[in-house]
Order: C-alpha cells, then sequence, then structure tokens
C-alpha cells in the first residue's frame, strides 16, 4: 500500500513557510493557540463563504494578534467602506478574547495560482451540477495559460455524474514533479457537497523549481506592498 504526504507538509521549511507564526511556552500553550487557530479560519470561512482565501495566515507577539487574509474577492470581504472587516474583528474580539487584534486583507490578483481556489472553484461547478469534466478541464487551461504554472493535476473521486459505484477520473497537464523537493508544488483537497453524496477534488499545482535560498513569509509580498500594489489595508 502507498504511503502518501502533504506535498505541502513536505516542504515546510524548505521552500514553504508556515501559515501560524508564533511560538509557545509550553506544550499547554501550544495545544490552546492550535486549536484558537483552526477556530478562527473555520469562523472566517462560515464569515464569507465565498471569499475566496487563498491563505490565511495567523501571525501572533505577546500582547497582539495579526490576521492576513489573501482573498481574491476583497470587495466581498471588506464590504461597503470597510463595514464587513469592521465587523469582523469585533467578532473575532470575542472569539478569541483578544483587545489587540488587527486584520489585514492582501488581493489574490489571480486565482489560478492557488490550489486552494482552483480546487474550491471546481467544487462549486459541481455543486452547481456543471460536468465534473468540463469542470476539471476548463480549470487546467485556465491554469496552464497562468504566467509562472508549469504543470497541474487534478482528480475528482465520488459519485461522478450520480452513477452508482463511487469512481476516480483525473487530468493532467505539464509536469508536476511530487519527489522533487525544489518543485513548488501547492496542494488542496475541497469538497463538493452534491445530492448524490460528497465528491472530493484533489488539485496539484507545480509553480517551477526553486534554486538557491527562498524567503519562507507568506507575507512577504503584502509588508514589501507599503506604497505599491493594489492592497487594502484596514485595521481597529
Amino acid at each position: 500500500m502507498g504511503q502518501k504526504v502533504n506535498p505541502i507538509a513536505n516542504r515546510l521549511g524548505y521552500i514553504r513557510g508556515w501559515e501560524s507564526l508564533w511560538y509557545a511556552k509550553d506544550a499547554s500553550d501550544y495545544a490552546d493557540r492550535v486549536i484558537e487557530d483552526q477556530k478562527i479560519r473555520d469562523y472566517v470561512h462560515k464569515r464569507f463563504p465565498r471569499g475566496a482565501f487563498a491563505y490565511i495566515i495567523i501571525e501572533r507577539t505577546r500582547k497582539r494578534l495579526h490576521i492576513y487574509l489573501h482573498s481574491a474577492r476583497v470587495g466581498v470581504v471588506l464590504g461597503k467602506k470597510g463595514a464587513e472587516i469592521d465587523k469582523l474583528t469585533q467578532e473575532l474580539k470575542k472569539l478569541t478574547k483578544t483587545e489587540k487584534l488587527d486584520i489585514d486583507v492582501i488581493e489574490v490578483k489571480n486565482p489560478y495560482t492557488s490550489a486552494k481556489l482552483i480546487a474550491e472553484n471546481i467544487a462549486q461547478q459541481l455543486e452547481a451540477r456543471v460536468a465534473h469534466r468540463r469542470a476539471m478541464k476548463m480549470a487546467i487551461n485556465d491554469a496552464m495559460r497562468t504566467p509562472g504554472v508549469h504543470g497541474i493535476k487534478v482528480r475528482c473521486s465520488g459519485r461522478l455524474g450520480g452513477s452508482e459505484m463511487a469512481r476516480t477520473d483525473e487530468y493532467k497537464d505539464g509536469r508536476v514533479p511530487l519527489h522533487t523537493f525544489r518543485a513548488d508544488v501547492d496542494f488542496y483537497i475541497a469538497e463538493a457537497k452534491t445530492i448524490y453524496g460528497v465528491i472530493g477534488v484533489k488539485v496539484w499545482l507545480f509553480k517551477g523549481e526553486v534554486i538557491g535560498r527562498r524567503e519562507l513569509d507568506l507575507n512577504l509580498g503584502a509588508r514589501k506592498a507599503s506604497g505599491g500594489g493594489r492592497r487594502r489595508q484596514r485595521r481597529r
């Protein structure tokens, strides 16, 4: 039986950074923070089901909690004049019992550079009863036209098309070298809840090889974009 490893976990610390940035004093404090991080991510996804979040990065200092929302739909998250993000800030303060909490909303300019956004897009199409082959092939074609994407693999599993028996369909274009550590491979699993049952959607996205040292901070672009780019920010 094959032993599978998550491509992201396999590259953490080498060419991929963490989505939670903090240190814990002891084991109990570590567990509490991990649970709180998951609650924050679950709440944000539930609050904005169409927010198209590529990353939700949580950064902690001794007295402050900073959340970076990387979204392909900034307008949906911010709301009119930033009203939605102000509400979210107050709600997360109650959830985390933290007074000093900042939220930055960062625009993802091209959703086809994120395996998470591609997988969620395919899952939404399956829930809307779009044929799975059509959804998969359209996603592959759009991704391969994106600069910086060298390969993509998409796999759907379940009662595809309402068939009696579950099966798996897979399509691939370009290279996806999973055994090469320097290969920047993004990965995500989404679920489409259809009337026939749950269909799993897996997406592997190869974005080139990393030669030499790489900065692991996923927020590096946002930190450098203080004056340029289309970054939008709201703080409370």
